[in-house]
């Protein structure tokens, strides 16, 4: 079959006969938010387990933010190329090899010894991430194809993602240790991963040429700088390495962005810069990344430390607020028609905003109920935001684009939420107490989040 969005058959061949695999749309939806909360429990997992694993792997306090920023490193320099060749070799291939690759890396991942061997798990569990993530949308878009199913499939979805957010620190708190929960966490991934072949259609929107592999190569090297410049900077922003950092990842945007006007296939395509929609789904993933998943990586953390609260209670205290993002983000579609999603994001960064005032002197106040305000208008403002990114990003793009568009959403989603958790930890303990470095921490999310609803407010609509 040929066109915009081709259906290809990977079944088997008797004789003439060629059998397609039918395309399931239920099945589709099923599938696609069960690896997605898979990979977002995989990604939210060390939330609350950062302590008992540094110890483990004797993992210095200056080290700590690789321990974390591992997953989303790799998802930010891979998303783009993923959602790429989904649209141009097959959503169904890139999906399927992706959520095999994370069981087999998260598996790997519970066995390491040292810090560089964990955060290299992470980072591969990050690229596996990313191919099973950018293409679910692809697939969404194909089984739904009319504008009343998108919204129905892409609010599920987005609700999944808060529902992985929210299980996987439980999940993490509630098993032996850290590497128990990484072999259960595997063994999920490769279960998802067995049943695709014979629940998934294929489906593609072929452009023709080569993969993108220096587009690729330079943005993956160009996050790369930034975020070891973003770590390192925590001892000090004037040193000499920082700033040659901040200058090589300045030069390979630079070079990024002319190989991408010169690609015959290029990872994005760089005239969809001019859609005030599309700027408005970046600057929504990654305003969120900074201000929100960039906080909420380190908060459970320092929590632990400042008031004693074991991993299991931390993760029982953090379900609060997401656990709420899982049922607002579900409930999102019931209002997407009579509320943009552009609104819809505005509104989630603002909440934020409020939520983690409420929070100033929690670390230092001795009480978990201190923060327990903050934790219920976070959990609804992050409802908001997971239930309208995925909507606003297939929307912002061509149809035949949408495992692109979804890539790039989420790739700027990752890369703030890299530099979200480099800042917030360098924030967190550059001051003279814990109390008054988280406090620096949250009026920097506050005004960040702040940033992310004045941005997609002023980007409007086509």
């Amino acid at each position: 079959m040929t066109g915009l969005d081709s259906t290809t058959a990977p079944a088997a061949v008797r004789g003439d006969t060629v059998r397609v695999t039918p395309v399931r749309p239920r099945a589709t939806l099923a599938l696609t938010s069960a690896a997605t909360a898979v990979a977002l429990m995989t990604y939210t997992a060390p939330m609350v387990t950062l302590p008992d694993t540094a110890a483990d792997l004797h993992t210095p306090l200056s080290a700590q933010a690789w321990l974390l920023n591992g997953t989303p490193l790799g998802l930010a320099a891979l998303l783009l190329v993923a959602g790429s060749l989904a649209d141009d070799h097959g959503r169904r291939r890139i999906f399927l090899a992706g959520t095999l690759a994370l069981g087999l890396t998260t598996v790997l991942g519970a066995f390491t010894t040292t810090t560089w061997q964990f955060t290299l798990a992470r980072i591969a569990q990050g690229a596996a991430a990313a191919a099973l993530l950018a293409s679910s949308l692809g697939l969404l878009v194909h089984a739904f194809p009319s504008p009343r199913g998108r919204l129905h499939a892409t609010g599920v979805w987005g609700a999944f993602v808060s529902g992985g957010i929210a299980v996987g620190p439980l999940l993490a708190g509630a098993l032996p240790n850290w590497r128990v929960a990484y072999g259960v966490l595997g063994a999920a991934a490769l279960a998802v991963a067995a049943a695709g072949p014979r629940l998934l259609a294929e489906s593609r929107a072929p452009r023709g040429g080569r993969p993108d592999v220096l587009g690729a190569l330079t943005f993956a090297l160009a996050l790369v700088a930034l975020i070891a410049a973003l770590t390192l900077g925590r001892d000090g922003w004037l040193r000499t390495p920082v700033g040659l950092l901040l200058a090589a990842a300045a030069l390979l945007v630079a070079v990024f962005v002319a190989v991408e006007r010169r690609a015959g296939t290029p990872m994005i395509d760089l005239r969809l810069l001019r859609r005030p929609g599309f700027l408005a789904s970046s600057a929504g993933g990654l305003f969120t990344g900074l201000a929100v998943i960039g906080l909420f990586s380190f908060l459970p953390s320092l929590l632990q430390q400042a008031l004693g609260l074991s991993p299991l209670a931390t993760a029982w205290l953090f379900l609060l607020w997401s656990g709420l993002s899982f049922t607002v983000a579900l409930q999102v579609k019931h209002v997407a028609g009579r509320v943009p999603p552009r609104l819809q994001l505005a509104l989630g960064f603002a909440l934020h905003a409020l939520a983690v005032v409420t929070m100033l002197g929690a670390v230092g106040s001795g009480s978990w109920t201190r923060t327990l305000p903050g934790l219920v208008i976070g959990g609804v403002g992050s409802g908001l935001l997971n239930g309208a990114l995925p909507l606003l990003a297939v929307e912002s793009v061509p149809r035949e684009r949408a495992a692109m568009g979804s890539g790039a959403q989420q790739t700027f989603r990752y890369v703030g939420s890299c530099a979200g958790v480099a800042l917030t930890i360098a924030l967190a303990t550059s001051a003279g107490s814990p109390a008054g470095g988280a406090n620096t921490a949250l009026l920097v999310s506050a005004g960040l989040a702040a940033a992310g609803a004045v941005s997609v407010l002023v980007l409007r609509g086509e």
